[in-house]
This record gives structure tokens, C-alpha cells and sequence, in this order.
């Protein structure tokens, strides 16, 4: 059996020399046709489109993306085509979790958030907004959730996006990218939306490019609608606005996902996925770095969870080299989640 994986999908390349008789890497834009003609699998991330183009006359059988998200597999080809694949939903959530963590802990030294008297909305309270929202409460805010395929299947307590923006000091966005459908995200915070906003709140994008309308974003930053912005995802990744890069108070390089643990888990579940396909043993563990032995948590507990995770840097490096936007995915430094025990 033979896999072309991605090159930049980590702690891979044990597992996968045990479970394909021949393996071959590639950088994930630049899969070709006659890169996968001849292959089984693809295990890929999000810069890699797997359509009709890319797999037509090809024997792949199954493709694997070690993301949750999937709109960069056309699985509407896929399923007429016969082709197996899988997403890994709730692989990184736990690391946005902890990037919006660290944002809101910034955000309260700056004195823009006092969990004492401020209100956050979360938009889409899937797997990810699930864990930001149990970060956030573990700093003592007030929730307000906006999530209407989930209320209308479940029910429960939640908002429409319009209470959200009467009501909140910070609005995180957490939705899958869509245009189709009941629910289409695609520029969900547009302009209506900025001019429903009361309380000049701080908004974050940790979901996909467009699902913020960046210009209308900017607009009411001028405006005066819109406190600050937090923005790890981007409209034309990895071509970023750039005047939103410099007026952003948190600008990453769609890497809120990206801790370590994260990684290991997304790249056991999509390995877990092709296993399962294949009626193949799972008999491996993939596994997160140690921290360096030098680095010492903190005795504040704040201050620790900023050790372990602080987004000024990944601003700071993205400043100074925009156009490196893929680079600095590429070659992203260890960050856990959690301290070694």
C-alpha cells in the first residue's frame, strides 16, 4: 500500500513507515496529479484541494485531512467517485481553546475584559466553542452562545447573533466556513452586523477567512463600532490584508489550532481513520514533545498559562515577516497544552 502524505503533518513518519509499505512526502500545495496516481491514501492538510483534477484516474481509495476542517476536500466528488475520506472533528479544539484562553488573559491585563462585568459570545458551539467556553468560564466570564443549527436541533439556551451584538464586550467566532445551505458563515459578520454592535466589543476570528468580512471589519474599527480584533484566520490565506495585520490586537498565522497535543491528536485520529478503512490494526500512539527541562512554571497561575501559551509572540513573528505566512505554519514552535507531569 502506498501513502502520499503531507510534509508538514507532524510525528508522523514512524507510524507511517509501519503501516504503508511505501510512503512519499510532499508539501501539502503542491500535490499533483502524477504525485497520487499511483497511491492509496493521502493524508493532508487544509492547503492541499482534492477534487476531480487532483484524483481522476488515480487508484486513491481513501484521503484523510488531519483537520477538522474540510471544505478543501470536494466531497461531492469523493462520494461519486467512491473515494473514503474523513475529517477529524475535535482534534485541535482543546488548542483553540487555550489560544482564546490567552487572549482573553492579555485582553484583561490591557483592561478590555474584567470577567467581573464582561460578556463573551461565542459563535458555533461545536467541539471548539465547547472548549473555549469552558475556558472562559474557568476565568469567571459570563457566556452568551450563538449556535442555530444546534438550538434548533437540541434546543436549549441560546442567542441569535443580533442579542450578541447588543449584549457582549467580546465575540468569538467558532463556525465551520459555509456559503450554501440554512446557515451559510461566509461574511456572517458583515456589515449589518458591525452596525449592530453596541459595546464596541473585541472581535475574534479563530474559524476560516471569511467568515469575516474583512473590509467591513475595518470599517468599523474606524468607526468606532468595534474595540479591537483578534484574527488568526484570514480572507485569501496566506495573502493577508495587511493594514488589518498592523491595526489587529492579536494577529497569528492560523495557528490557534496548533499546540502540540493538538497536532498528535489529529495526526493518530486521521491515521486511526485510514486503519479503519483499511480494517487495519491501530497499534501505535502518537505522542506530543516533552517540554525543554529549563522551562519552570510560574508560581502565578495566570503567568503559567501564558508560559505555556502567549500569542504575542506568533504576532510578533508575524509582523516581521508577513509573507512568510506558510513558513511560520511550517516550522511552528513546540507549545503544549499542559505542563509535563
Amino acid at each position: 500500500m502506498k501513502a502520499v502524505i503531507d510534509d508538514k503533518i507532524p510525528y508522523i513518519r514512524e507510524a507511517a513507515s509501519r503501516l504503508f509499505d511505501t510512503v512519499a512526502y510532499r508539501p501539502g500545495a503542491e500535490f499533483t496529479a502524477s504525485d497520487v496516481k499511483d497511491a492509496d491514501v493521502l493524508i493532508v492538510r487544509t492547503r492541499t484541494h482534492c477534487d476531480r483534477a487532483l484524483l481522476e484516474g488515480s487508484r486513491v481509495k481513501f484521503v484523510a485531512t488531519a483537520t477538522i476542517g474540510y471544505d478543501h476536500l470536494d466531497t461531492s466528488y469523493l462520494d461519486s467517485a467512491g473515494i473514503g475520506w474523513a475529517n477529524q472533528p475535535g482534534c485541535n479544539a482543546s488548542s483553540v481553546g487555550q489560544y482564546v484562553e490567552s487572549t482573553a488573559l492579555l485582553l484583561m491585563y490591557k483592561g478590555l475584559l474584567d470577567p467581573a462585568r464582561s460578556v463573551i459570545g461565542i459563535v458555533g458551539v461545536g467541539h471548539v466553542g465547547t472548549q473555549v467556553e469552558l475556558r472562559l468560564r474557568g476565568l469567571g466570564f459570563s457566556i452568551m452562545r450563538c449556535d442555530p443549527p444546534r438550538q434548533q436541533a437540541e434546543g436549549g439556551e441560546y442567542y441569535t447573533l443580533s442579542q450578541l451584538a447588543e449584549a457582549c464586550d467580546m465575540i468569538c467566532f467558532h463556525v465551520p466556513f459555509t456559503r450554501q445551505g440554512p446557515y451559510p458563515t461566509y461574511h456572517m459578520a458583515d456589515e449589518n452586523f458591525m452596525n449592530a454592535l453596541r459595546k464596541r466589543p473585541v472581535l475574534l476570528n479563530a474559524a476560516r477567512g471569511g467568515v469575516v468580512d474583512e473590509q467591513a471589519l475595518l470599517r468599523a474599527m474606524d468607526k468606532g463600532q468595534v474595540g479591537g480584533a483578534v484574527v488568526d484566520t484570514w480572507e485569501n490565506e496566506p495573502h493577508i490584508n495587511q493594514t488589518l495585520l498592523n491595526r489587529a490586537l492579536i494577529a497569528t498565522p492560523h495557528v490557534a489550532g496548533y499546540s502540540a497535543d493538538g497536532k498528535a491528536r489529529a495526526t493518530q485520529m486521521a491515521l486511526e481513520s485510514v486503519c479503519r478503512y483499511f480494517h487495519m490494526p491501530i497499534d501505535f500512539e502518537i505522542k506530543s514533545p516533552k517540554l525543554p527541562a529549563s522551562l519552570r512554571p510560574a508560581a502565578d497561575e495566570a503567568e503559567r498559562k501564558l508560559q505555556l501559551y502567549d500569542p504575542r509572540r506568533d504576532t510578533a513573528a508575524l509582523r516581521r515577516n508577513p509573507a512568510k505566512f506558510e513558513w511560520l505554519r511550517g516550522n511552528y514552535p513546540l507549545r503544549r497544552e499542559v505542563w509535563d507531569q
